[in-house]
């Protein structure tokens, strides 16, 4: 079985003394940030001089500096940047002050494994990679507990490059929860391929197909809403919690029986091709290439998807009918 690691197996104190730049303060840089700096870390914020997260520092009561600044004076550089940014970043203000030693950190390896970013030999590269937004990030620290973590060393100048990774997941609560060994590659091409098969490409194409599917029969937007999309949050917490399992246990014998004999009508064997050739075109370079080339020419394509995206009639509907959950946090 897959090894995990622990609280045991970390040693914060090679940490301790070194200076660590977290360049960005979005979801993850904010979470990563803060944890560090409670786990009695050395961290500094590198960010765009005026821009909102700076701001944002400031209430949290940081004194960010530029990113040349914090990278400069860093021993540890963590990169938390969205992934098309950090290429620029680098070449502007990292490269030119990265001395023999330094430790060049990621929380997704895309940059170095589709040599975005190409490194001197001279400095450990590492991951860390939570497996969770950063709000949970933050919040399970906050509570005593964790989220877990993947980590990996690309390239190992100092020698300490593993042990490095396992102190900065130390910090982040990550060996509370389990923390896995891994590769650039393996993390990079599977997250890729969950973001695009599973959780975010296949779970929200699955949803509207539902919807569609509903209203185009006569039913009312409302109900095809609740069945398609908010009860899809109560099946995700059981599977979540306890696997396959645990969602069985809590529901019918008629949702079970459904599941069991209509689900493998809906991911038959043309959505499985599918899944492969997804992840054929991640492994081969090809889905890099056209968001790199995308990203260049100005994302115009990616901004009309976008916004197909969010004007599907779901979204209106959901908006009216989460104005009258409370509970919900205010959007």
């Amino acid at each position: 079985m897959t090894r995990l690691y622990g609280n045991e197996d970390a040693k914060p104190e090679l940490l301790k003394g070194k200076k660590i730049a977290i360049l960005g303060y979005g979801s993850q840089g904010r979470a990563h940030a803060l944890n560090l700096r409670d786990s009695g870390f050395d961290v500094s914020l590198g960010l765009r001089e005026g821009g909102s997260s700076w701001q944002l520092a400031e209430k949290d009561g940081w004194q960010p500096q530029s990113f040349s600044d914090a990278a400069n004076a860093a021993d540890l550089i963590m990169f938390l940047v969205p992934d098309m940014a950090q290429k620029a970043l680098y070449e502007e203000y990292v490269a030119p002050g990265l001395t023999a030693g330094k430790a060049l950190f990621f929380a997704h390896g895309f940059n170095i494994h589709y040599e975005l970013i190409q490194p001197p030999k001279d400095v450990d590269v590492a991951l860390v990679a939570p497996k969770s937004p950063g709000r949970l990030v933050r919040r399970q620290y906050e509570e005593g507990a964790g989220v877990p973590c993947l980590f990996a060393t690309y390239q190992d100048a100092t020698g300490q490059a593993d042990e490095l990774a396992l102190a900065y997941a130390y910090g982040l609560g990550g060996t509370r929860a389990g923390v896995i060994k891994t590769t650039f590659s393996e993390e990079t091409e599977t997250d890729l391929f969950g973001e695009q098969a599973v959780l975010c490409g296949g779970a929200t194409e699955l949803v509207a197909a539902g919807f569609e599917t509903l209203t185009k029969a006569g039913y009312q937007p409302e109900v095809a809403y609740f069945e398609c999309l908010h009860e899809l949050k109560l099946i995700v917490d059981l599977l979540y919690e306890g696997g396959f399992k645990r969602m069985h246990e809590f529901v019918s014998d008629t949702a079970k029986y459904g599941d069991l004999t209509r689900g493998p009508r809906v991911v038959d064997d043309h959505v499985r091709a599918s899944m492969e050739t997804i992840l054929d075109e991640i492994r081969n370079g090809k889905f890099a290439k056209e968001w790199i080339d995308e990203h260049q020419e100005g994302e115009k394509n990616y901004r009309q998807l976008l916004s197909d995206d969010l004007d599907h009639p779901i979204e209106s509907v959901g908006r009216q009918l989460r104005s009258h959950m409370t509970w919900l946090p205010a959007q």
